[in-house]
């Protein structure tokens, strides 16, 4: 029987998920905004320590509209139309500041209380 190794992952304040679908950036322009994060990331210091922000990709979000779409979790937070200026801002603002960018949400998980 084969042993099953877990996996190990370095802890993370928020996951970034980048849609690169054709549908999405039908020219690609979802995984250039993927390739640009490592780098902004360590500029911005999410690269490591308690705000690290991990980065993930996805082929389909399934709003196929107005990409590159971005995915914030645990935030439950949706950009649109993200260009890299715009990723800027997103990092300063929301990731540093705490406060998500309204003018680039198309959607947002709605706050439940128990």
């Amino acid at each position: 029987m084969t042993e099953v190794i877990k996996p190990k992952m370095m802890d993370y304040r928020r996951h970034l998920i980048v849609c690169i679908g054709e549908r999405c950036s039908p020219n690609g322009e979802g995984q250039a905004l993927y390739d640009q994060l490592s780098n902004k990331f360590k500029q911005a210091g999410l690269n490591t320590g308690d705000l690290r922000v991990k980065r993930s990709r996805a082929t389909c979000f399934g709003t196929c509209k107005s990409g590159p779409l971005i995915c914030v979790q645990p935030d439950g937070v949706w950009y649109y139309d993200v260009t890299s200026e715009k990723l800027d801002r997103i990092i300063a603002e929301h990731f540093l500041g705490g406060v998500p960018v309204a003018d680039y949400i198309y959607h947002q998980v709605l706050e439940t209380t128990q």
